[in-house]
């Protein structure tokens, strides 16, 4: 039987969410978890790869086992709740087909990035804080330049696995909440480091070093040089993974 588990966790203690040897990693802590539970080796693999210090308010993996007898969904989930770390929350688990793919059936994920405007000793680890705001509506001008579907070469790490760069971005912006702003931005796919190098990017326009228009320009180079400093891990969420319609049980 194949499931989907849907997960959120704080990246701050591992080196990522993708196995890595002699690293501590959240697949590596819920494969092990799993493991315990069902006392089978368990494998699993999740919907993206966020990097060392990352969030996930929802990511989902996928895994295939045969619940030992006795167990339920329910007392899966309630048993692996116990056995994760606290920093790795089990949120939902149900059965999907047995071809059912949590990476490659994704039709579209949305990251969000938060800053504060004021230092929060207790968000550190989970936005960045700007001692100077910079001009929100210039990003927010610079930002609509995303919208589409353009080769993301530009924002995207060097050495990448992807065979190709061009991703279908539906919604990219700024949006002001409570002690500071979150940029949202939702896209079919991401290719690696994207979002913190169009976020470090844009933070360089509202600074005033770039123009939306030159920001633009930037994108269409398609040349990884052109891309400002990537922005810092601890502020960024993978905050929700969509898949077809009755994939999902509601």
């Amino acid at each position: 039987m194949r499931y989907f588990l849907h997960l959120a966790y704080d990246g701050t203690a591992y080196s990522g969410w993708q196995v890595q040897p002699n690293a501590p990693t959240v697949q590596a802590a819920l494969n092990g978890a799993l493991a315990k539970v069902l006392r089978q080796p368990i494998t699993t693999l999740g919907s993206g790869r966020t990097d060392a210090g990352v969030h996930a308010r929802h990511q989902i993996a996928h895994f295939d086992a045969e619940l030992p007898a006795g167990m339920d969904e329910a007392l899966l989930l309630y048993r692996l709740r116990r056995t994760l770390p606290a920093d790795v929350a089990p949120l939902r688990l149900h059965s999907v087909p047995p071809s059912a793919n949590a990476r490659f059936d994704a039709e579209a994920r949305t990251y969000e990035y938060f800053l504060l405007s004021a230092p929060d000793p207790f968000r550190r680890d989970q936005a960045l804080y700007l001692d100077r705001v910079p001009d929100v509506a210039l990003m927010n001008a610079a930002a609509a330049h995303l919208v589409g579907q353009f080769d993301f070469t530009t924002f995207s790490k060097a050495k990448g696995a992807e065979t190709h760069y061009v991703c279908r971005c539906t919604e990219a912006a700024w949006h002001p909440v409570p002690g500071g702003w979150v940029f949202r931005i939702r896209a079919n796919r991401f290719v690696r480091g994207m979002v913190r190098l169009v976020v470090g990017t844009l933070l360089d326009v509202g600074r005033g070093k770039h123009s939306p228009a030159q920001f633009q320009q930037l994108l269409w180079a398609q040349q990884r040089v052109a891309a400002g400093t990537a922005a810092p891990a601890q502020g960024l969420f993978l905050s929700r993974v969509e898949y077809e319609p009755g994939l999902i049980p509601e």
